[in-house]
């Protein structure tokens, strides 16, 4: 049985957090006028905020304020109100984990609300991938002007170390995950972790192709992952994990996480071995014992299309 000091923010958390970016899989963009935007307790200095967006970690101290993740641009004021009732202080730096907008799209808004100044100003952190895509030419040669809200501390030597609020934070890039520019943030003095969307517990993951992504780099990043976190009495607490979607876990959601899709990158895997073409797999339904788990109605990576990329990144045309 899951602990109760864990089951209360999940259940909160639940309601709140299925909608994914507009930009990545939706059809229609979430409803963000009517939103709420809860507050999650985690542990230490941490706060997890949870709304239609992927999950804003808030971390407090004397210093100031640290934002993992923005949601999106028109949540910035609900999440700026939110922030003021935990602390006063400076907003100091945000950490963006990888580039879609439901994770980005508040950066300039909020950069805008805090008004920094050189006395106490608020750096944007992101692994350098992150930055190279946000400023490449979708047309033509010519790159956009630079923006408010992009990255103007990317790092490319992993891990990237910082103290800050009494605690160290570390940056891990997990490449080829996600995106190729993910970044996995652990606050060691508070023990928790924040995954950006390498690890959503409750849809399958959306593996971006097209942006760097690949399942072995996924399921390596999630047994990194692992290897961070330790487990308090009888595997429950411990290090607290906050994903890019969904509810507050443990080690042992990874787990189940990382074990599911292994599973069916084995049995994808095995039917290409046999010469089986995308449909003939598609078919055959490789992720049929984890369909009711992962697969909503409120939106996300459905079982075909999660077989697809699964497919393409092992190589299959």
């Amino acid at each position: 049985m899951r602990s109760l000091r864990l089951l209360l923010p999940c259940i909160v958390a639940l309601s709140a957090s299925l909608a994914l970016s507009a930009s990545l899989l939706c059809a229609q963009p979430p409803d963000l006028a009517n939103t709420q935007i809860h507050v999650l307790p985690v542990q230490g200095n941490i706060y997890m905020l949870v709304g239609p967006g992927g999950n804003v970690t808030v971390q407090v101290g004397k210093q100031g304020v640290l934002l993992v993740d923005t949601m999106f641009a028109p949540l910035a004021p609900k999440i700026m109100a939110e922030v003021r009732k935990l602390s006063s202080g400076p907003i100091r730096f945000i950490i963006n984990t990888h580039l879609h907008q439901d994770h980005t799209g508040g950066n300039a808004a909020i950069y805008k609300l805090a008004a920094p100044d050189a006395a106490q100003p608020l750096n944007v952190i992101a692994h350098e991938n992150v930055l190279a895509r946000l400023t490449t030419p979708v047309t033509g040669n010519q790159a956009p002007p630079a923006e408010v809200g992009l990255p103007t501390d990317e790092y490319f030597r992993s891990p990237k170390n910082m103290h800050f609020n009494g605690e160290a934070v570390i940056l891990y890039h997990e490449e080829k995950a996600h995106t190729d520019g993910d970044t996995v943030v652990l606050f060691r003095g508070s023990d928790v972790i924040a995954t950006g969307d390498i690890f959503t517990p409750e849809r399958y993951p959306y593996i971006d192709l097209a942006n760097g992504g690949s399942v072995q780099g996924e399921i390596a990043a999630l047994n990194h992952i692992l290897e961070l976190t330790v487990p308090a009495d009888k595997e429950e607490g411990g290090t607290l994990v906050i994903p890019g979607h969904g509810r507050l876990c443990d080690e042992i959601d990874v787990v189940e996480y990382r074990d599911m899709i292994v599973i069916v990158r084995d049995r994808i895997q095995d039917g290409m071995k046999k010469g089986k073409n995308l449909e003939q797999i598609q078919a055959a339904r490789p992720t049929l014992d984890y369909d009711t788990r992962y697969v909503t109605r409120e939106g996300g990576v459905k079982a075909g299309a999660f077989v697809e990329t699964i497919y393409k990144s092992l190589g299959g045309k």
